[in-house]
C-alpha cells in the first residue's frame, strides 16, 4: 500500500510515518516545498498512484496570533487542503481514502459534542476549521474522506504536553485561567490506532472526533500531571497573562470543548488510554 503523508515532520506526522513503515506500507512524503510545485507536477509526484492520502499539514496554533501569523494558520491548512483535493479530483487513479485533520476548536464551549453537533463556535479558529474541512470534502466525489477533529494529542515527544512538562517537572505547573475549561484529549498511541482503523474500515467516513471517550478539564489535568511528577501545582496562570502572551490565540487555551468520539465507539474502536489518568501515567510513569 502506498500512503502519501503531508506534515510528516511534525509531532503527529513523525510518529505516524514510523507506524506506517512498521506495517511495511510505502510512505510518500509531501513536504512543505511540495505545495509550491505546479499543480500537474504535484499531482504526478505526490498523489497519482497513492492508495491513501493523509493530510496533517498546519502551522502550530500555540503561538501569538499576530495578523501575519493568522494568515499563516489559514494558508497552512486551507490552501494545502485545497491543493490536495484538486489533485485527487484530477488523478487518473484516485486514492481510495483521504484522511484530513481538523480541530475540536470548531465546536462551541457550551455543549457536549458528538459528530452530529451543530453547535459550532463563532471565532477565528472555528472559521479556519470550517474552511479547512470544506476544502477536504471537495475530494469526496470518488474518494472516501475521513476528517479527524483532533483534541489535545498527548505524547512526551512533542505537542503541547512537551512544553508543559518542563514546567511541571520543576514545580511551576498550574491551571490556566479558571481551570474549568474542558480538556478533550487523545493519547498519541490511540490516535495512531485510529488512523490505521480508518484505513482498514471502509464504512468509516465523514467527520470523526479523534478524542478519548472521557473528557477532562484543565484543573483535573493539572492536578494529575502534578501528581505524576510529585510536584505542587499551586501556580495558576491568569487569563490576562495568557492573552498578553498569545493574543487572540489565548482563546484556544481558555475555551475548552467537551467532545466525545461517538463514531469511533459505534464502529467498534477500542481506546487503550480512555482517561486522562491512564494517558498521563502511561506517558510519564
Amino acid at each position: 500500500m502506498v500512503i502519501a503523508v503531508s506534515g510528516a515532520s511534525g509531532f503527529i506526522g513523525k510518529t505516524l510515518v514510523r507506524i506506517l513503515q512498521q506495517k511495511d506500507w510505502t510512505v510518500r512524503i509531501i513536504n512543505r516545498d511540495s505545495f509550491s510545485l505546479p499543480d500537474h507536477d504535484f499531482l504526478i509526484q505526490k498523489i497519482e498512484g497513492a492508495d491513501v492520502v493523509i493530510n496533517l499539514a498546519g502551522a502550530p496554533v500555540a503561538k501569538k496570533w499576530t495578523p501575519d501569523y493568522m494568515k499563516e494558520i489559514i494558508a497552512s491548512r486551507v490552501t494545502t487542503a485545497r491543493k490536495i483535493s484538486d489533485a485527487i479530483n484530477l488523478a487518473e487513479r484516485k486514492p481510495a481514502l483521504l484522511i484530513s485533520t481538523s480541530a475540536i476548536g470548531i465546536y462551541d464551549s457550551k455543549e457536549t459534542h458528538a459528530e452530529t453537533s451543530l453547535s459550532l463556535a463563532n471565532n477565528f479558529l472555528a472559521k479556519v476549521c470550517m474552511e479547512w474541512e470544506r476544502e477536504a470534502r471537495r475530494a469526496e466525489i470518488k474518494t472516501r474522506v475521513v476528517i479527524f477533529r483532533l483534541g489535545m494529542v498527548l505524547g512526551n515527544d512533542g505537542g503541547a504536553l512537551e512544553k508543559m512538562q518542563r514546567l511541571f517537572r520543576i514545580g511551576l505547573g498550574g491551571k490556566l485561567g479558571s481551570g474549568k475549561q474542558a480538556v478533550s484529549f487523545i493519547h498519541i498511541h490511540d490516535l495512531m490506532n485510529a488512523f490505521i482503523f480508518a484505513i482498514e474500515n471502509e464504512n468509516l467516513r465523514g467527520i470523526v472526533n479523534a478524542v478519548s471517550p472521557y473528557p477532562s478539564n484543565n484543573a483535573e489535568f493539572t492536578d494529575i500531571l502534578g501528581k505524576v511528577f510529585n510536584q505542587p501545582t499551586w501556580i495558576a496562570v491568569p487569563a490576562f497573562i495568557l492573552k498578553k502572551l498569545y493574543g487572540e490565540g489565548a482563546q484556544a487555551l481558555l475555551d475548552g470543548q467537551k467532545v466525545i468520539p461517538e463514531k469511533l465507539l459505534n464502529a467498534g474502536f477500542k481506546f487503550n488510554f480512555p482517561t486522562i489518568q491512564n494517558a498521563l501515567v502511561n506517558l510519564f510513569s
